[in-house]
């Protein structure tokens, strides 16, 4: 097993249980107590588990903790890379598509910049700065105006406004957080009025988010699971949250990373 995908599971065992121990961990995997504790002390690093004597818990965020844009830009490299050049496929020359803010999402932007005659729509300030500096001179982008978050999303009153009147082939959409219950989510009340601006302005919706985002709950939901009409993800999500999105999204779409991913 790779060190990537024994992180993965490390990761799920804490999200059932609540807790881990190393010992338990090395036994069940065979490996080394050194090696758990270099798998927790990674993990640890990307914010998502709290390191404890002989162990590790939950990091706990509450539902309105927002990373800055750096911070999640360095998490799951591999997952939002496969995402993004699985998802930009979707794009045809020529379209309107809009694309929200997040660190997946400015992964997709760089597989945009050679698309013909595009139209990009965004409220992310990193998207726009990608597509501007290095896409074509036949492509468009529209940046909203709005009040800027932790994350370099532009949000509130004038970017809801600036998205009234528009009408998109495609919106790529990132999220905080996917829950059964809560559906699609963000830690930010403001963020997540201008996602649903986002949706209403788009014919159809995709959501981009990585296998750690699944039972993740930030405190504002954006759009119902049913409302995606496609779900990109990597092939790192758990059973149980596949059995649960194949049976609500339009369609989902897992995206293989390969021996080679780490």
């Amino acid at each position: 097993m790779l060190a990537r995908q024994r992180q993965a599971a490390i990761l799920d065992r804490v999200r059932a249980a609540g807790g881990v121990r190393v010992t338990e961990l090395a036994a069940e995997f065979g490996v080394s107590d050194m090696t758990i504790r270099r798998d927790l002390e990674t993990l640890h690093e990307q914010g998502l588990l709290a390191k404890v004597h002989g162990g590790a818990t939950l990091a706990g965020p509450g539902s309105t903790d927002e990373p800055g844009f750096r911070a999640k830009s360095v998490r799951q490299g591999a997952e939002k890379g496969a995402i993004a050049a699985w998802a930009a496929q979707l794009v045809r020359p020529g379209a309107a598509v809009a694309l929200s803010a997040g660190t997946t999402t400015a992964e997709l932007a760089r597989h945009l910049l050679d698309v013909p005659g595009l139209t990009v729509v965004t409220n992310s300030l990193p998207v726009a700065e990608i597509l501007h500096v290095g896409g074509r001179p036949d492509q468009t982008v529209v940046l909203t105006g709005g009040v800027r978050t932790p994350s370099d999303a532009l949000v509130g009153p004038l970017a809801v406004a600036a998205l009234g009147a528009l009408h998109l082939d495609l919106l790529f959409l990132g999220v905080h957080g996917i829950s059964e219950r809560a559906g699609f989510t963000t830690p930010n009340l403001m963020e997540a009025d201008t996602d649903r601006a986002l949706v209403a302005a788009a014919d159809r919706l995709v959501v981009l988010a990585d296998h750690t985002k699944w039972g993740t709950v930030g405190i504002s939901s954006i759009v119902g699971l049913d409302v995606a009409d496609v779900l990109v993800t990597d092939d790192r999500l758990a059973p149980e949250a596949r059995r649960v999105l194949e049976d609500r999204v339009g369609e989902l779409v897992i995206v293989p990373l390969g021996e080679g991913a780490e």
